[in-house]
């Protein structure tokens, strides 16, 4: 099988990503994925390629985007690159409409972390295909304003209301993923944060799992 070649970018004034990047870098090479990562620094978005990188997966919470990196790296997607955002991602860039309409989601609140159980609403799907119908993760929950048009794989309940957990869209002839878990190196050493990412990244890769 093909390994995925992974651009892994992590930075960001909020949460831990120096060691959750840590432990996503270690899980995708221990998938047999060539990961090159870098941290705290956007610069390398203005040059994307598709043929440089499978994909690009990005651990980051607030901070800004410049003009430049927003456009390559909408480019790289449109031209066939993969995208995935982890955790933070819609809460990033709040100046940027764009990246919020690539990635499909903008991020609204959370309740204090908890234990809470993930259901999958597509078990069909690459991503999920093969994964237990529900189970339990204690993490942060994200609610959001997205968009209606994504492919919501799992949710979670809070308050009575369904939020998605992991969604996937496209974006030209690219591929956007979103994993909503990983709030901090504990929480992204469980089994299924794990296992998510790795079916995200080599599904928006276009490498099968």
């Amino acid at each position: 099988m093909k390994p995925a070649s992974v651009l892994l970018l992590c930075g960001g004034p909020i949460h831990d990503w120096q060691a959750v990047g840590d432990v996503m870098e270690s899980r995708l090479s221990n998938d047999g994925c060539d990961v090159t990562r870098i941290d705290d620094d956007l610069d390398v978005l203005a040059e994307l390629t598709p043929g440089h990188y499978d994909s690009v997966a990005l651990y980051w919470t607030r901070g800004e985007i410049s003009d430049a990196q927003m456009t390559g790296l909408s480019r790289y997607v449109r031209e066939g690159g993969g995208f995935v955002g982890v955790h933070g991602a819609t809460a990033s860039f709040r100046e940027s409409p764009e990246f919020h309409a690539l990635l499909g989601g903008l991020f609204i609140g959370h309740p204090p972390p908890r234990r809470y159980v993930v259901s999958l609403r597509n078990t069909n799907h690459p991503v999920t295909r093969g994964l237990p119908e529900e189970f339990e993760i204690t993490d942060e929950q994200y609610t959001y304003d997205y968009d209606p048009r994504v492919n919501v794989l799992a949710t979670a309940l809070w308050k009575g209301i369904e939020h998605p957990v992991v969604w996937t869209k496209p974006w030209g002839p690219g591929r956007v993923a979103y994993h909503a878990l990983g709030h901090d190196a504990g929480i992204a050493q469980q089994q299924m944060f794990g296992e998510l990412l790795v079916r995200c990244v080599r599904w928006a890769s276009t490498v099968a799992t």
